[in-house]
């Protein structure tokens, strides 16, 4: 069961040897998981951890049915899904460039920037999952890393909002600049302390933005501009998520814009409940799909 140590699992079943497998982990939990199997495997132990999807070129989710068909003994082994997002490179101040991933589609109705939190990167397993659903409204995505790989190791950068902030709105201008993207109408999504950034980010972008959705975010840390956001905000926070659901709310009385709060009940910060994160995404594409593909633009 889900949960549960190896061993557990080793005496319900009764195998002769239990071997685990894995692509990449801590170090630390590899070596403890070492005494509970009878061996492990893995082909990456990172001092720096980070987010686990960060270390994978593709870390979309294996849907179940392929799952079954491979423990059955396919004849071969499925293709490797074709990533059809694109990285580029988008210059910011003094020379430096950050990383994005830029997913288009055939006629796309919009495009929606997205701003990680903390901790993680534009690999976030999370906001690809949401990315995905986006794409099925027929919205192209723009996930980005706001800091070189050089500034990701250095914690102040991480929560310096003003600079991450500055970041998006740069992305933002280089998307309207871009032959592939430009006209589009532009949304943000920002997770945790990403959402910060693109709250900011939305009341200093020149020309406005049509919507911005903050997923479990901290709009707090974006306190100095909440009342200058002018485009529709939707605030998702889980209903176990205490403090932060209190500081959203919080925020809702300080945005002048449009801004609803919703919750997902049973949800704690990361969305990890069954459920939960679909619901999130079901959220975001509905307000995105509705202020960018039918929207009025969200400033003055």
């Amino acid at each position: 069961r889900a949960g549960l140590p190896c061993r557990h699992a080793g005496v319900a079943r009764g195998p002769r040897r239990l071997l685990l497998a894995v692509p990449v982990g801590a170090p630390q939990t590899v070596a403890a998981l070492s005494t509970e199997a009878d061996q492990v495997v893995c082909l990456l132990a990172p001092r720096s951890l980070w987010a686990v999807g960060a270390w994978y070129e593709d870390f979309s989710q294996t849907p179940d049915a392929e799952i079954v068909e491979i423990l059955a003994g396919a004849s071969a082994d499925p293709p490797p899904r074709r990533r059809s997002a694109h990285e580029v490179q988008i210059p910011v101040e003094y020379g430096a460039q950050i990383a994005g991933d830029l997913e288009l589609l055939e006629r796309p109705r919009g495009l929606v920037v997205f701003a990680h939190g903390s901790g993680s990167s534009r690999h976030s397993p999370r906001n690809r999952q949401v990315a995905a659903d986006l794409h099925e409204r027929g919205l192209a995505t723009l996930l980005l890393d706001l800091l070189t790989a050089e500034e990701e190791g250095d914690r102040a950068k991480v929560f310096d909002i003003p600079l991450l902030a500055g970041r998006l709105v740069a992305a933002t201008l280089w998307a309207r600049g871009n032959a592939a993207t430009a006209g589009l109408p532009i949304g943000y999504f920002g997770a945790s302390t990403g959402a910060g950034a693109a709250l900011w980010a939305a009341a200093d972008l020149p020309g406005g933005l049509r919507a911005v959705v903050s997923r479990g975010g901290r709009p707090d840390l974006a306190a100095p501009r909440l009342a200058g956001v002018r485009a529709p905000v939707l605030l998702i926070v889980g209903g176990r998520d205490d403090v932060v659901l209190e500081l959203n709310r919080q925020a809702q009385r300080a945005i002048e814009a449009p801004c609803q709060l919703s919750i997902v009940a049973g949800a704690t910060h990361l969305f990890e409940e069954p459920g939960a994160l679909e619901q999130v995404g079901a959220l975001a594409a509905d307000w995105l799909e509705g202020h960018l593909a039918g929207g009025a633009v969200g400033a003055t």
